[in-house]
């Protein structure tokens, strides 16, 4: 851990723990990491499948003019979404001309199409980020959808074809998706419809909507005493159990979900997720997966407290947690690393913001 980085932790993140709300100084300490991973292309996951000699020769920003920083697309597109949110939470942040220069950089309408042409000019594309990115994708498109600002707006307008490809994409997906993804990391399937699912009712898209709906009920409601005392996985950064009943929570009614809840947990699993993941080397890309996890437990948690009724014992722990959770995750997410860095700040203002 560098100085500033000490110092950081020492003076700022107490601050945040406090409160648990985000002032105009802690939000530029956290707006300084995307805003220096944004446009650093290297080291960099592209995660494209390379069909030809001429593919292997392109750069990441080639491939993904607008998201390529950040060490792949789907953090690069989250600190986007990082920076909309804060730019819009404060507008008169001292480093808005910083936040606003690297936005219209990256919101020019040529290289959004380019974006756009990636899922038609290359083999198999249809895959490529297939849900995670796709969800922050949607939750970047939401935040500018729902920005009252001009410069937003012309922004909204010009990533609404890359927003409209991914939600072709998806219905796509869904037709023929016929399991869900259990997965505590990219793929999970409930916090890609999560988050889908809140793009779908902003934008009023209620085909889209409905889709979700009906996959979610087929995937999980007649889901019982979920196996989430074996969480977590080694690189897990979502909780399988958690996301599952975030979605769940969107879309029954208030007594439908609390009798879903009480027979998708089992108490010995309530007390696992419960407990604080233990993340032994910060350094390591992957293990350094479990500090979003502690953030992404803390956010449905707090979701799911305000949901069930006060005569439901789990509501309390699920508050007390999610405090819990936060106060221990913020402090690392300056962690002095790139592996942390470069997305850790997007799940601590997610979590905040809810």
């Amino acid at each position: 851990m560098n100085r500033y980085t000490l110092v950081f932790v020492i003076c700022i993140f107490p601050m945040i723990v406090s409160s648990q709300q985000l002032t105009t100084e802690q939000a530029v300490k956290l707006a300084r990491l995307p805003l220096h991973c944004i446009n650093t292309e290297f080291p960099n996951k592209t995660g494209h499948q390379i069909n030809d000699s001429a593919e292997a020769v392109m750069f990441p920003s080639q491939l993904h003019p607008s998201f390529y920083g950040c060490l792949d697309w789907h953090s690069s597109v989250h600190g986007h979404w990082m920076l909309v949110k804060i730019l819009k939470q404060f507008p008169d942040i001292p480093l808005r001309d910083s936040i606003v220069s690297i936005l219209q950089n990256s919101f020019m309408d040529y290289k959004i199409k380019a974006e756009v042409d990636y899922y038609v000019r290359f083999k198999n594309s249809n895959i490529f980020e297939r849900t995670y990115g796709w969800a922050w994708l949607l939750k970047l498109d939401q935040e500018l959808c729902t920005f009252n600002n001009p410069m937003a707006k012309q922004w909204s307008v010009t990533m609404k074809p890359l927003a409209d490809k991914v939600v072709e994409l998806w219905k796509e997906y869904l037709k023929k998706q016929t399991y869900p993804s259990r997965t505590g990391v990219h793929p999970n399937t409930a916090f890609g419809l999560v988050f889908a699912l809140d793009w779908a009712r902003t934008v009023k898209d209620t085909v889209f909507e409905s889709m979700i709906v009906h996959k979610a009920r087929e995937f999980y409601l007649d889901n019982v005493a979920t196996p989430a005392y074996l969480e977590p996985d080694g690189t897990d950064f979502l909780s399988p159990s958690l996301e599952i009943a975030d979605l769940m929570s969107r879309i029954l009614s208030g007594k439908e979900f609390n009798k879903w809840f009480r027979k998708f947990y089992e108490q010995k699993s309530i007390d696992n997720i419960v407990k604080l993941p233990m993340v032994s080397d910060r350094t390591d890309y992957q293990i350094v997966h479990l500090d979003g996890l502690i953030l992404s437990r803390a956010w449905c948690m707090k979701g799911l407290a305000r949901i069930l009724p006060e005569n439901n014992k789990t509501k309390f722990l699920f508050e007390k947690t999610s405090r819990f959770f936060l106060e221990q995750a913020l402090p690392n997410v300056l962690s002095g690393n790139y592996g942390g860095e470069h997305w850790l700040a997007s799940f601590a203002l997610y979590a905040l913001s809810l």
